[in-house]
Formats: structure tokens, C-alpha cells, sequence
């Protein structure tokens, strides 16, 4: 299912989602104008000895053309990505090898945040933000939306990393930190419709339905396709989605404005209040 749109006007002009928005599309771009030709050659006896498991953009048939020795070639822009990535095994041993960052390993959990693999992940990615994103900064406020934003995708981003702490695949991407705020939205604003398309087969269908079914069943698909992937390719992230959407559940909570009351809270209250009443 593909949001569209959703039934809840913010009230402001989301200064921080558009910037959050251009960042990521400046960073592709960014990522863009290296090489996908020019080869860069990385150690892969230094990766190998120091984590082992396979060396990060290691490429059998690239080796066999063009490797010597320890060393391995890698396109520039894939070494962009693995130098600006969060590399697990590198986050948790603090050993930044080659190509390294210029800060410590740690700050990897927010680059990593700006960094897409592909058009249709950043396209992807920045729709989800746009729909969503507009009502949470409302209802947090700009500076507290930009720390929950920040705050949701390292939460996302250590979940994951914890799963797959021996790993030397890079993880990049927005997702954790906009599934962070898919479960602000839900605890916000659950009644809200969102008008939603279905491909199916060769035509397109769409339906307005509730936050709270749409973000629900969007939940309940992360964290199965975890589950059967645990131990798998880690070609997506999963448990960055399931981490990431707890995390913004809790945090819109603790930084929500004060006279903002979540619809979560409200429908509980109705509920308690029903069942006096009966």
C-alpha cells in the first residue's frame, strides 16, 4: 500500500520535514556524483583478519579482473557508501578501517541516516515523510520534531546493528527514522483517514483508510518479514522499521506539546468511560 495523502491538515508549513526532505535528496545526489566506473582498491585482508566474514563491496568476478593480492577493488561510490554507512561490526569495536571517517565511528549512526541505495528507496522513503511527517512536527514543535527525528533513527539504526552486530554490510537510509515517525503518527493522530493505493495486478485501487489500519498492518508486515528473514540476506532493513516505530511511539509521548493529547490516550479514556457508565 502506497500513501497518498492523509485527512488531517497540520496547520503549519513543515519547515523542518522540507528540510529533512532536501537533505536527503542533496545527499543522494552527492552520493550520485562519484563513480560507478572509477575503481577504488580496499584492504580485504585488513577487513577479513580484523571482522572476518566477507570484506563490505567485495565482488568475486570485480576481483578476479582486477584484484591483487589483499587488495580489492570497489566502485568510488560504493567506498562512499561504505566510509559514510553504518558498518555494525566496525560501530561496535570502534575499529574504523578503510576507506575511514573523519570523525569517530559512532557519528556513523547519523550519516548513515542521509544516505539512500537507490531512486525508488530515497523516492520512497521521502513520500512516507512528506504524508506523515507535516502533523508530528505540529504537534511536537520544530526543534523537538528534529531531535525526535534524530533520536528515532538511532534507536532504528542500533536495533538493527545489534541484530546484526558481526555484519560489514553498510546500512543506509531514512527508514528507521521515518518509521519513527509512523509511530508518532499512530499514537497522535489513529482516527485520521490516509487515502492509500493498492496495485493490484495491472490496475490501481484506492481506498481511505484509517492511520491505525494502514500503519498497523504496515507494522504487523515489518515485523514478520523480520522474523522470517532473521539470520537472512539483511537485504532490508527490518528490525530498523520495528525499532525505529517503537521508538517514535514512545518518543512522541515524552516530547508532544503539552496541550497536545495523543488519539491513543483519548480513545482509552472513552473506553474506561464506557465501561463506567454501563
Amino acid at each position: 500500500m502506497i500513501p497518498l495523502r492523509d485527512s488531517r491538515p497540520s496547520g503549519i508549513v513543515p519547515y523542518v520535514t522540507i528540510a529533512l526532505i532536501a537533505l536527503n535528496v542533496l545527499a543522494f545526489f552527492y552520493t550520485l556524483s562519484f563513480s560507478d566506473q572509477k575503481l577504488v582498491f580496499l584492504d580485504r585482508c585488513a577487513w577479513e583478519g580484523t571482522f572476518g566474514g566477507t570484506a563490505p563491496g567485495y565482488d568475486p568476478l570485480l576481483y578476479r579482473r582486477f584484484g591483487r593480492g589483499c587488495l580489492y577493488p570497489v566502485t568510488e561510490r560504493d567506498a562512499f557508501v561504505i566510509r559514510y554507512g553504518l558498518v555494525p561490526a566496525e560501530f561496535w569495536s570502534g575499529e574504523d578501517l578503510e576507506p575511514a571517517v573523519p570523525f569517530p565511528i559512532w557519528l556513523t549512526l547519523l550519516t548513515s541516516m542521509f544516505l539512500h541505495g537507490g531512486w525508488l528507496h530515497l523516492l520512497g522513503n521521502m513520500l512516507f515523510l512528506w504524508v506523515f511527517g507535516d502533523n508530528v512536527e505540529a504537534a511536537l514543535g520544530r526543534g523537538r520534531f528534529l531531535l525526535f527525528y534524530l533520536l528515532a533513527g538511532a534507536a532504528a539504526a542500533l536495533l538493527q546493528a545489534g541484530i546484526y552486530s558481526n555484519t560489514t554490510v553498510p546500512m543506509v537510509g531514512a527508514s528507521g527514522a521515518i518509521a519513527g515517525v509512523l509511530g508518532a503518527y499512530l499514537v497522535l493522530f489513529p482516527w485520521a483517514r490516509v487515502l492509500t493505493v493498492v496495485p493490484l495486478f495491472f490496475f490501481l485501487h484506492f481506498v481511505d483508510v484509517p492511520a491505525l489500519v494502514f500503519l498497523g498492518l504496515w507494522f504487523v508486515i515489518q515485523f514478520f518479514s523480520g522474523i522470517v528473514d532473521l539470520g537472512g540476506m539483511e537485504g532490508v532493513a527490518w528490525f530498523a522499521h520495528i525499532g525505529g516505530f517503537l521508538a517514535g511511539m514512545a518518543l512522541a509521548f515524552l516530547l508532544r506539546k503539552r496541550d497536545v493529547v495523543p488519539g491513543l490516550v483519548t480513545w482509552w479514556r472513552w473506553q474506561r468511560a464506557r465501561r463506567y457508565w454501563r
